[in-house]
C-alpha cells in the first residue's frame, strides 16, 4: 500500500494531509507570483517619450562653483540621422555648451529641457504636454565642453495634453519634412534640426 496516499506515522493521517495541503498551497502560491512578475514586466504600457533627467557623463554641481550666466550658454537640437524610413523613430537630444571662460552651474534636469517638432509652421510635438518627470539637476558646465544628453524616441505621433492617456495617431510621412528644436531653462536653440520621414 502505498504511503502517498495513505500516510503511516505516529500522528493521524490527517495530521499528513493537512501539511502536504499547506506545501502545495505554497508552491502553488511562489508560482503564481514568479507568472505574475514575468507578465507585469512584459505587458508593461510603453511609456510617454520624455526627456532624459541626466546629461552624459556630467559631473553633479558643488558648492564652489557659480551659476551660469544664461547668456554663455548655447544649445543645439539633434537627432541621430536626417531621414526615417517607415515605422522608424527618431531618437533626439540637445547639446549643452558652455561658452565662458570657467566652469560654471547650471539646470540641465528634465523640468528645464523641452523639444519641440514642427512641420512648417505646424507645431506637431511638445515634450512638455505629456511630461511627468520634472527634475531639476544642477550640473557642472566646463568651458567650451559640449555635453549631450541622453537620446530618446519621438513616436511619430502629434502631441497635446488631452491626449496624454490615449493612443494617437501617426504623423504624415511619405517624405514630409520636420524640424527639431529646443530649450533649457531661458536658453532657446538659435536654429532646428531638420529632418524627414518616408
Amino acid at each position: 500500500m502505498s504511503t502517498l496516499r495513505n500516510p503511516t506515522g505516529p500522528q493521524p493521517s490527517s495530521v499528513y494531509w493537512r501539511r502536504r495541503l499547506v506545501v502545495l498551497l505554497g508552491l502553488v502560491a511562489i508560482i503564481v507570483i514568479i507568472v505574475l512578475i514575468v507578465v507585469g514586466r512584459g505587458g508593461a504600457a510603453a511609456p510617454t517619450p520624455t526627456p532624459s533627467t541626466n546629461p552624459s557623463n556630467t559631473p553633479v554641481a558643488t558648492d564652489d562653483t557659480v551659476a551660469c550666466d544664461p547668456s554663455v550658454i548655447t544649445v543645439e537640437p539633434v537627432t541621430d540621422a536626417t531621414s526615417y524610413a517607415a515605422g522608424t523613430q527618431p531618437q533626439i537630444s540637445m547639446t549643452i555648451t558652455n561658452h565662458g571662460s570657467a566652469a560654471c552651474t547650471f539646470d540641465v534636469g528634465t523640468k528645464a529641457q523641452q523639444y519641440l517638432i514642427v512641420s512648417g509652421s505646424d507645431p506637431i510635438w511638445n515634450s512638455k504636454d505629456c511630461q511627468t518627470d520634472d527634475t531639476v539637476l544642477p550640473y557642472v558646465l566646463q568651458p567650451n565642453k559640449a555635453v549631450p544628453t541622453t537620446a530618446f524616441a519621438w513616436d511619430r505621433t502629434r502631441s497635446s495634453p488631452s491626449t496624454c492617456n490615449t493612443s494617437r495617431d501617426p504623423v504624415t510621412a511619405g517624405g514630409a519634412t520636420y524640424r527639431l528644436s529646443v530649450v533649457l531653462g531661458e536658453v532657446h536653440s538659435a536654429g532646428d534640426a531638420p529632418f524627414i520621414l518616408k
